[in-house]
């Protein structure tokens, strides 16, 4: 990585978590601090203002058990909160995979009440990475199964080596996606397709994943295996410049515009627009413009 990068988990231990839903956050947060298998970087220098994921679960290829959920959940708060944070990346220090879903392992150990818990508690999550008032971007530089490629499809922007594997393979194992998946995925390659990759659990390629329509760009994969996550970076570079509160009021509008009829859609987007009159950002645009040089944003 160009820019060196600073820990965030002292600034997460004192964030407390959106929405502490009694049975659903719970069964990751009374979990032991140990181990850290989800880490929260802020980076610096010209790249200041981006965030980043870094999910490291060697042991379970990043499967989704209940500290790595909790950490994970720290880490969303975290970025929830910080109004440093212009843009972030989700990516697995991993080789190989981007995350390979549920920790089976661990589920065979619960019974069907905490399986229940455990899903709504990984719904939850899901729904709160989609909800982040920032720009998100996955990094795929490996397998991104069942859970995995939930996670990633609550991001805004997704992005794929080459040799990634990416695909809902539950079917394969007498359940269906419980995280989002039959949802989010017709609505990012259609129906048709959607149904024809969860019913038959295929796995697919970056390129193949990039001709449905399912990944935002693919790149070739290099020998670090890190391509995605670089140009990940690269795209949130292109980001951060822009305006702050107009980048967020722009996710706000997509997102829920794309949920109902167009007139209403128009509306979300009329209310979202004069949430950005009023800002310091928008007069230093104006002014930037006319004198001819770069603005300078400060979410205002």
């Amino acid at each position: 990585m160009a820019a060196s990068s600073r820990s965030l988990w002292a600034a997460c231990a004192v964030v407390r978590p959106v929405n502490k839903i009694s049975g659903l956050m719970s069964c990751f947060s009374s979990l032991s601090e140990s181990t850290r298998e989800v880490r929260l970087d802020l980076l610096d220098g010209e790249q200041e203002g981006i965030a980043v994921i870094a999910m490291n679960r060697p042991s379970r290829k990043n499967a989704l058990g209940r500290v790595f959920g909790s950490q994970l959940s720290e880490a969303v708060d975290a970025i929830r909160f910080d109004r440093r944070i212009r843009v972030a990346v989700m990516r697995s220090e991993v080789q190989g995979v981007f995350c390979a879903g549920a920790d089976l392992k661990e589920r065979a150990e619960m019974n069907e009440v905490e399986v229940e818990q455990f899903v709504a508690a990984g719904r939850a999550l899901s729904a709160r990475l989609a909800n982040l008032p920032q720009p998100l971007i996955a990094a795929i530089d490996g397998a991104a199964v069942g859970g995995g490629l939930e996670f990633a499809m609550c991001c805004d922007l997704l992005v794929a080596a080459t040799t990634a594997r990416i695909g809902l393979v539950e079917t394969k194992l007498a359940i269906i996606p419980g995280g989002g998946g039959t949802q989010r995925l017709p609505r990012l390659v259609g129906m048709s397709k959607a149904k024809e990759l969860i019913f038959t659990g295929r796995l697919v390629n970056g390129r193949e994943a990039y001709d449905v329509g399912l990944v935002n760009s693919v790149v070739e994969q290099n020998e670090s295996e890190t391509a995605a996550f670089e140009q990940a970076i690269k795209l949130a570079e292109e980001i951060l410049p822009q305006g702050p509160i107009a980048v967020r009021m722009a996710k706000v509008a997509i997102n829920q515009g794309m949920q109902v009829d167009l007139a209403s859609g128009l509306q979300f987007e009329e209310r979202c627009y004069a949430q950005t009159i009023p800002t310091k950002d928008r007069v230093e645009g104006l002014r930037a413009f006319k004198e001819k040089r770069k603005p300078v944003y400060k979410a205002e």
